[in-house]
């Protein structure tokens, strides 16, 4: 018989059992008997605390991206739970696992639009795998066991669990329920055959890896696939570091802003193989570079969630299975001794080193910040395990142009960013990143997006961690004035930023800080902050005609002026 103790202590115990060791988040009073728990517990595990519930949620699900487990939040009803929403989505559309615990109105309050009451099943059913509330104390070890099962198995994701608070004050005897692991589904036999008559019938295959539930080992067994198979790699939006970007195989990324090179091979493939993506919006060219809902190429798409195949895509053939399943069948797949694609492939990866050569395809863009030099010293001076952490915006596609991620099969994630364009991002992931893992972490941030969760520069600063933020500074929301110059040229408005002393404000929250203004600077400030004891801030001023990678404001409206008169 267990000792009796107050269900929130118990809850606790069960994330504990679960290998829980941080959980993010902005206390309550919805939730005092779990804080007691934290305290209870604090050998054991670490409660951090954020400046506001949407920094938490994305923490967490930063968390969930580099371990592969439940990254874990808690926050209090209403406005605490709706600030968190914008995490919970991001889990969703990037399927990481996660679990949002959200403090409730007591029992004898529900349905009469208690302070701060919000139904959360209406609210968060679009946005989570699963929403369920704890009633019955005795239960909390079915329901935690659940909700870790359901974030890690299948397409992964979030899962929202509502504590009321008196449940959270009973005494309970119960005692936590083993870890949960994710369940393997493994790919059928015969559609692994079918899969290779396809292989053997083509002359122009291309992979698109990418997605959530990779681990080191099933990105190794897709190296080995597509070394069998001579088989050029791409990796889809903002999951860069799925194949490794140095290898002879890799062909560059799918999404926004992609290399017009690699756009065209998609087109010319007459083979493509997907392997954990959902083939969403910004990987297919708005479900035109791959058309839905038939594509014009052959489609062998391999998803974790059997809901997934053939809801956007009709595909040839589609096989259901866990990804580390998947690739560890595919890797034994016989390869023939030759292979009719290989001037295919290495012409695939030359279009990628062209394309990370700024000399190439590119123009000269205004300012003394050369921005692909920016990245190159980077790459140059990070360690191969560093994090790289971004919001959404334009700023963040000098990075996926041009840094160069080890991949996943080298044994650590790098690359943490958001596919559902969520902004504030960058800064609260790689926060968490330090926090969690104590490797060097790098975030490249915009103005506007910094400003929506910069605060949680503070939360690095109370627990010791470190980041290095590096914050293009343009004076504006860029994408959105990029995409009005291009849909109602020189009518700017809403789109402009009167913005705060960056520097300053680094360092009311801790943190180092200096503006850079030439890139002959950038290098000498990048090993400062690297040396630093603390996190840096490095603001960087940025003509606001630098837009893109590949071309000005001017230019944009210009193109867009001279439609209108045709």
């Amino acid at each position: 018989m267990n000792t009796p103790r107050l269900a929130g202590h118990l809850l606790v115990e069960c994330l504990i059992e679960q290998g829980v060791t941080h959980a993010f988040g902005v206390p309550g009073e919805s939730y005092l008997a779990v804080l007691d728990g934290f305290h209870r517990h604090a050998d054991r595990i670490r409660f951090v605390i954020n400046r506001q519930e949407g920094g938490a949620a994305f923490m967490a699900e930063a968390h969930g991206k580099l371990t592969g487990r439940p990254g874990v939040c808690f926050v209090t009803r209403g406005p605490g739970a709706t600030n968190a929403s914008i995490g919970v989505h991001t889990a969703f559309q990037d399927s990481t696992p996660m679990v949002l615990f959200v403090g409730d109105v007591a029992s004898d309050c529900r349905d009469r639009e208690a302070f701060q009451e919000v139904d959360f099943f209406r609210f968060f059913g679009p946005l989570a795998k699963r929403v369920e509330r704890i009633d019955d104390a005795r239960r909390i070890p079915e329901y935690v066991a659940r909700a870790f099962a359901t974030a890690l198995n299948g397409r992964p994701g979030p899962v929202v669990l509502v504590l009321p608070e008196d449940m959270l004050t009973h005494p309970v005897e119960a005692a936590p329920l083993p870890r949960v692991e994710a369940v393997e589904a493994w790919s059928d036999p015969g559609a692994l055959r079918q899969l290779r008559e396809l292989l053997l019938q083509a002359q122009r295959p291309l992979v698109l890896a990418g997605g959530g539930g990779w681990t080191p080992q099933a990105a190794q067994a897709l190296a080995r696939f597509a070394e069998n198979w001579q088989l050029p790699v791409c990796n889809t939006f903002r999951f860069q570091d799925t194949f490794d970007n140095h290898h002879p195989l890799y062909a560059g990324d799918v999404g926004l802003g992609i290399n017009p090179a690699l756009a065209k091979r998609i087109q010319q493939a007459d083979l493509l193989i997907a392997i954990g993506p959902r083939l969403g919006e910004a990987t297919t060219g708005g479900y035109t570079l791959i058309e839905a809902p038939r594509p014009r190429q052959k489609l062998v798409h391999i998803h974790s969630s059997a809901e997934e195949l053939n809801r956007v895509y009709q595909a040839d053939l589609a096989i259901c299975a866990s990804l580390s399943a998947a690739a560890r069948s595919l890797e034994v797949l016989t390869a023939p001794p030759q292979v009719p694609w290989a001037d295919w492939a290495q012409g695939c990866h030359a279009d990628y080193l062209a394309n990370i050569d700024p000399a190439n395809g590119g123009v000269q863009l205004p300012g003394e910040i050369d921005l692909p030099q920016v990245i190159h010293t980077l790459q140059r001076l990070l360690p191969a395990d560093a994090v790289l952490t971004n919001g959404a915006g334009n700023f963040a596609s000098w990075l996926h142009r041009f840094y160069r991620y080890p991949g996943l099969a080298r044994g650590l994630k790098t690359q943490l960013a958001p596919t559902n364009g969520a902004m504030g991002y960058g800064v609260p992931a790689g926060v968490a990143a330090a926090i969690t893992t104590g490797r060097t972490v790098f975030t490249i941030a915009g103005d506007g997006d910094f400003l929506m969760n910069g605060q949680e520069l503070a939360t690095a600063t109370q627990y010791g961690a470190k980041s290095i933020v590096l914050l293009l500074n343009n004076g504006m929301y860029g994408t959105i004035r990029m995409h009005q110059e291009r849909e109602y040229p020189a009518h700017v408005v809403g789109s402009s930023l009167h913005n705060p002393d960056f520097c300053a404000l680094a360092r009311a929250y801790g943190y180092a800080a200096e503006r850079v203004t030439r890139t002959a600077d950038w290098e000498p400030a990048l090993r400062r902050a690297l040396d630093a004891p603390t996190g840096t801030l490095i603001e960087m001023p940025l003509d606001p005609q630098v837009i893109t990678t590949r071309g000005t404001l001017d230019a944009i409206r210009q193109a867009a002026l001279r439609r209108q008169q045709t």
